[in-house]
C-alpha cells in the first residue's frame, strides 16, 4: 500500500485534508517504551499550521487523540493509533476546481488514476496535511531515538535563493525561525513576505543531521540508509530533490578531495571530513547522517494561472482561492526531522534482529 512504510517499524497515513480526521497507524514499537505527550505536542506545534505571518491562516489546533496502542502514556506492544480531528476546513474554496486542475498539484494526476473519484477538497489525501500524523510517528520515534543516544537536528539551509550561514552543529527547535544565523533568517522572512505580496510563493532546502548513529546501519543496494531515507523523505509533498553529504557537488570533486580519510580518534574509527554524508555502501559508518532536501514553490498562489477545464476540454485559466502558504519551508523543518527519525528507528529495530541472531 503506497500510504505505508516501513519494515520492523510499520507505518500506515490515512484520512483527506477536509475529511473528519486525519491519522497514523504505528506497529512495531516496543512494548514498555513511554511516550511523553507535552514533548510530542511541542514537535507537533512546530508544524501546524496558523502559527506565524509566513504560514497559511488555516488554524489547526493539531492535538493528537491515541485510540489504542498506548496505556497510561506507555506503549503496551500492539499497533499505536493515533488520529487528528481537522476542525477549520473549507471545502466551498476548491468547489470551483472540480474540473480545473490546479498547476503544480496532483489535481490533474488523481483525477487520471481515480477516474475522478478522487477527494479534490483540499488536495485530499495528497494534501501537505498529511504530514501532520506523520509527524505523530516521527515524535515518537525521536523519543525512543534519544533514549539511545541519537538526535535528529535541522534547519533551513537555503529559501528562495538566500544561503543560511555558518555550520548546522545544533538544533533550531526552539527559534522562531530555524536558521543558523539570524541575519539569514531575517531575510528569508523578508523574501517570504515580498513574494506573498506579489501573490507569488518561495521554495528552499531543508539541511538534516543525525548525530549518535552507531556504525552498520543500513544494507546494501535496495534497503541502504539512503534508499530507506529517501522512501519517507519523498512521501512528503513538494520534495523534488535529495542529496546525502557533499552530494551533487562530489561530481565536480576529484576521489583525492571526495574520499573521507579514516583515523583513529579514542579507540574509535572516525573519518576526517564527512562528503559521504556518514553512509558508505549504504550503510552507516558512525559519523554525522547528513542530507538535504530541496522543496519547490508553494503551487497555490494568488496569480492567475493557465489551466483546461476537463469538462469540456478547453483551456482556461483560475485563481485560487483559500488558505495557502507562501512558503512551505519553514513548517516543513520539523516533517524533514521526523521522516528521518522514521527511517532511522526502522534501521535500529532491524539491527538489533541482526545482533541477535
Amino acid at each position: 500500500m503506497s500510504s505505508s512504510y516501513g519494515q520492523n517499524l510499520r507505518l500506515t497515513l490515512f484520512g483527506q485534508s477536509h475529511s473528519e480526521a486525519i491519522g497514523v497507524t504505528i506497529e512495531g514499537i516496543p512494548a514498555g517504551e513511554r511516550i511523553d505527550p507535552a514533548r510530542l505536542q511541542v514537535f507537533l506545534d512546530r508544524r501546524a499550521p496558523g502559527r506565524a505571518a509566513y504560514a497559511t491562516a488555516r488554524r489547526e489546533p493539531d492535538v493528537p487523540e491515541f485510540l489504542c496502542g498506548l496505556i497510561n502514556g506507555v506503549s503496551c506492544g500492539t499497533p499505536i493509533t493515533a488520529i487528528i480531528r481537522n476542525t477549520n476546513v473549507r471545502p466551498a474554496d476548491y468547489a470551483a476546481l472540480v474540473n480545473k486542475p490546479r498547476p503544480g498539484h496532483a489535481d490533474y494526476t488523481a483525477h487520471i488514476k481515480y477516474g475522478g473519484a478522487e477527494d479534490a477538497s483540499g488536495g485530499g489525501h495528497f494534501s501537505g496535511r498529511l504530514t501532520a500524523p506523520l509527524c505523530i510517528a516521527g515524535g515518537i520515534c525521536l523519543q525512543l531515538l534519544e533514549r539511545e543516544g541519537i538526535s535528529v537536528i535541522s534547519r533551513i539551509a537555503s529559501l528562495g535563493g538566500i544561503a543560511d550561514e555558518g555550520e548546522l552543529r545544533a538544533s533550531t527547535a526552539d527559534k522562531s525561525f530555524p536558521t543558523v544565523s539570524e541575519a539569514a533568517g531575517e531575510q528569508m522572512k523578508a523574501a517570504i513576505a515580498a513574494a506573498k505580496a506579489e501573490g507569488d510563493s518561495l521554495g528552499g532546502v531543508v539541511e538534516c543531521a543525525v548525530l549518535g548513529l552507531p556504525a552498520g546501519l543500513g544494507d546494501p543496494i535496495f534497503d541502504g540508509m539512503e534508499n530507506r531515507i529517501a522512501s519517507v523523505v519523498f512521501g512528503i509533498p513538494a520534495v523534488k530533490g535529495l542529496e546525502f553529504g557533499a552530494g551533487f557537488a562530489l561530481s565536480a570533486m576529484r576521489g583525492s578531495e571526495a574520499n573521507d580519510p579514516f583515523r583513529v580518534d579514542n579507540g574509535r574509527v572516525v573519518t576526517e571530513t564527512d562528503h559521504c554524508g556518514g553512509i558508505l555502501g549504504g550503510i552507516t559508518n558512525g559519523m554525522p547522517l547528513v542530507f538535504r532536501a530541496a522543496f519547490k514553490p508553494t503551487p497555490s498562489i494568488a496569480r492567475e494561472q493557465r489551466t483546461v477545464d476537463l469538462s469540456t476540454m478547453e483551456n482556461t485559466t483560475l485563481r485560487i482561492e483559500g488558505r495557502h502558504d507562501p512558503c512551505i519551508v519553514p513548517r516543513a523543518v520539523p516533517v524533514v526531522e521526523a521522516a528521518a527519525a522514521i527511517a532511522v528507528y526502522d534501521a535500529l529495530l532491524q539491527r538489533r534482529k541482526e545482533l541477535r541472531t
